[in-house]
């Protein structure tokens, strides 16, 4: 792996002037900063690809550096700030007060590879990792304080840690295992065909739209969804609509309106591309499962535990809301996080 330009490109519209030219460092940070470095990166399964990869940085810089990965859906913009006031993917977990609080934690995050829809090629959670350890360098990070991944930002920190265990103190992965579950690829092949029937009819969107709302029935739980929408179904314009379609819709619709079609197949098969030893995996990972995810079940979860050999510990929860738990259980997940990350309950 090799950086093209390091020169970081920051879009901070308070300190801009700052950071060009230079690796971010010593005093010369802003509450928060955006920018974009361009990066030569040698993919698994698609060749040494010319990328520009973009980030953004929130908290002191000689805080203790927390990675944090979300979601295919997730992006560079983790919570809101005073430089950068709309909503982040996940302002109720990075907020003052949490654990991961941006006044005493360097909170980086950066868009996948792959996720502008640029890229058309076969993505690998191997070329995640390496992306982040290339963003480290630009940024002067040697080592992680921790690297916090939900769902498939847990999959890449499980890489991370394999690849790069020098880079990182521990992993906290949540929803996320080793590999995908048959059950799970099987879900998320089908959707892969709903955006391909879409195309073929010239409805890209409406394609996009459905495999999004296939999704949201694989992210949250028939108990869930048997309170939120236990009403009888009505006749709409001669034809039976259920409860649960006006969510649903509503769903397709915010995700259409900020997803590129090719993003969401690359980093969709990414997902069942993904594959790791556990035991290389070098660091202390605890591990959060949900009962009743679908798309994650407790047993990967145990065995991804018993494969990282003394390695790992296991969190359980009990929730509703399934393998969406990490982003509607943000209290108890930030209990989990600080008994990791204060060292009260930490795994040795």
């Amino acid at each position: 792996m090799s950086l093209v330009n390091t020169v970081l490109q920051p879009e901070s519209r308070e300190t801009a002037e700052t950071f060009a030219g230079t690796p971010l460092s010593g005093d010369a940070v802003a509450p928060a900063v955006r920018g974009e470095i361009a990066v030569s990166l040698p993919m698994r399964h698609a060749g040494t690809r010319e990328l520009r990869l973009r980030y953004e940085v929130q908290g002191p810089a000689d805080a203790p550096a927390v990675f944090v990965a979300g979601g295919i859906s997730a992006h560079r913009h983790v919570s809101a700030s005073a430089v950068f006031a709309e909503r982040g993917w996940a302002d109720a977990l990075v907020a003052a007060g949490r654990t991961l609080d941006p006044a005493r934690t360097r909170v980086v995050a950066f868009d996948y590879v792959g996720a502008d829809g640029r890229l058309d090629a076969p993505i690998d959670t191997t070329d995640q990792a390496d992306a982040v350890a290339l963003l480290l360098d630009a940024l002067g990070i040697a080592k992680l304080q921790a690297f916090v991944g939900y769902s498939y930002g847990a999959m890449v920190g499980l890489q991370f840690a394999s690849r790069h265990p020098a880079r990182l103190q521990r992993l906290v992965a949540v929803s996320g295992a080793h590999r995908p579950h048959p059950y799970a690829s099987a879900w998320r092949a089908l959707q892969r065909r709903a955006v391909a029937l879409g195309q073929l009819q010239c409805a890209d969107a409406a394609g996009l739209a459905l495999a999004r709302q296939f999704a949201m029935l694989s992210y949250r739980t028939p108990e869930e969804f048997g309170e939120r929408f236990n009403s009888a179904p009505e006749i709409v314009n001669g034809r039976v609509r259920c409860a649960a379609e006006d969510y649903l819709d509503a769903a397709g619709a915010q995700y259409v309106a900020r997803t590129p079609v090719t993003a969401y197949l690359r980093l969709s098969e990414s997902i069942d591309l993904h594959r790791v030893d556990p035991a290389a995996v070098g660091v202390p990972v605890t591990v959060v499962a949900v009962e009743g995810d679908r798309l994650v079940p407790l047993s990967d979860s145990v065995n991804l535990v018993e494969g990282l050999q003394g390695r790992g510990q296991l969190r359980v929860l009990r929730s509703p809301y399934g393998h969406d738990a990490f982003l509607k259980e943000t209290d108890r997940i930030d209990l989990i996080l600080a008994a990791v990350l204060r060292g009260n309950g930490a795994h040795p």
